[in-house]
């Protein structure tokens, strides 16, 4: 990268390693030092909460406004109902309005943590629903309007429909229109709000250089994309995903606990890189704690679990989840904070048995799979080994609560209610 920027929001991207790719950097730069201007994200409602893999998106739209400038949240409620192909080798299942409206509901939640929406500033951030101009679209004046701007044979040349046929997987027309319909989101927000730029994850890039195309060809207008990279931790895996599922951002989906717990896991070789993606922390402070070795790089994991845990859910939050943790790890005591199963005296009946506990505390995502985990003395039980799959838990057993281990990092309290 041997451009020089002159924008403080470019020169942060590129510092703190968010930036993948843009459609032209020194016309964006220019564009962003002429004034506060508008640059949107999309976010479809697959889910009722994003995961730790859109976060690097939201703390784009963030450093954006921190930067000067208008960030615009574009909900997919519209281009939900299509669903994306890039990259996916089947087609996602269709959603009802009804789930679609309640996925964004629980998706809104998380913006406000982020990103200001609420201030009298020129910079104040949009939230928008692309449903409100798709919805309503005639499908004959769209074809006839918008379609005759979109040539097949290129869109059937990009890397991410290619990928899917070269594999022999059907790719159904219905998905086919998703990237003229994300491309017209594009000329509608700059239309419609001054919108100059797009940004997305790296497998985004096909679909915003059409938007871009079309915006050109239909309104005549200047606008740009950027693109952040794909994000997989130093060891290959998928950024959002732990053993144990989907790192929501939802705390009533993944307690801030659990939370704060993934990014204290983190891989030494990757707490350096997090700090600067995630965190507001500055660049050199997050070199220096990278580089630490040993066991000072543990310290250096807390600072990055509780840097990002109170950016998303509060310091508190972040303070209480530290304590947990040290009182768990530290002492061997039981935190108040840790994922709790509560189980009634019904439920119990005569016992039910540690397999099933596991199961039901989270620790294990079926019976096998907990039988195996005692097998291979992976289990604790009030930090003892737990050898016995057989072993019944009846009301007497929780008299007090009992804390179960699976491995050294994932734990769960089990009490009576």
């Amino acid at each position: 990268m041997t451009y020089h920027p002159k924008s403080d929001f470019i020169a942060t991207m590129i510092e703190r390693g968010f930036l993948a790719d843009c459609t032209d950097y020194q016309g964006l730069d220019e564009a962003l030092i002429s004034g506060c201007k508008p640059a949107y994200i999309g976010f479809d409602a697959t889910a009722k909460s994003l995961h730790v893999g859109s976060l690097i998106q939201i703390m784009m739209l963030r450093w954006f406004q921190k930067t000067g400038h208008q960030p615009i949240t574009l909900m997919g409620g519209g281009t939900t109902k299509v669903g994306d192909p890039s990259f996916r080798a089947d087609e996602r299942p269709l959603l009802g309005p009804e789930q679609i409206d309640e996925n964004i509901a629980g998706i809104k939640k998380v913006f406000s943590a982020y990103i200001d929406y609420d201030s009298d500033a020129e910079n104040k951030a949009l939230m928008l629903n692309n449903a409100e101009w798709l919805d309503g679209l005639n499908y004959l004046d769209f074809l006839r309007d918008i379609g005759r701007h979109f040539s097949v044979n290129r869109m059937l040349a990009f890397e991410s429909v290619k990928s899917r046929l070269d594999r022999e997987q059907s790719l159904s027309f219905l998905e086919f229109n998703y990237m003229i319909l994300q491309a017209y989101d594009f000329l509608e927000l700059n239309r419609r709000y001054g919108c100059v730029l797009q940004m997305g994850g790296s497998d985004q890039w096909g679909n915003i250089v059409n938007g871009i195309d079309l915006t050109r060809r239909v309104l005549d207008h200047e606008i740009y994309g950027l693109t952040s990279p794909l994000l997989t931790t130093s060891d290959g895996k998928k950024m959002g995903k732990s053993q144990d599922g989907a790192v929501w951002l939802n705390a009533e989906m993944r307690s801030p606990y659990e939370f704060w717990q993934f990014w204290r896991n983190t891989t030494d070789a990757d707490v350096g890189r997090f700090l600067k993606l995630y965190t507001e922390m500055p660049v050199d402070e997050c070199d220096r704690l990278g580089a630490l070795q040993g066991s000072e790089i543990n310290e250096a994991k807390i600072r990055l679990a509780n840097e990002v845990t109170a950016l998303l859910h509060g310091a508190e939050a972040a303070a209480n989840a530290e304590a947990t943790a040290r009182e768990v790890f530290e002492k061997g005591g039981v935190g108040d904070d840790l994922p709790t199963l509560t189980l009634s005296a019904d439920e119990l009946g005569d016992g039910m048995s540690i397999v099933q506990v596991i199961v039901k505390s989270g620790l294990a995502k079926s019976g096998k799979e907990a039988k195996r985990l005692i097998a291979e003395n992976g289990a604790k039980l009030d930090d003892a080994p737990l050898t016995d799959a057989g072993l019944m838990i009846d009301a007497g057993a929780l008299s007090s609560p009992i804390k179960l281990s699976a491995g050294k990092k994932r734990h769960a309290l089990v009490q009576l209610g």
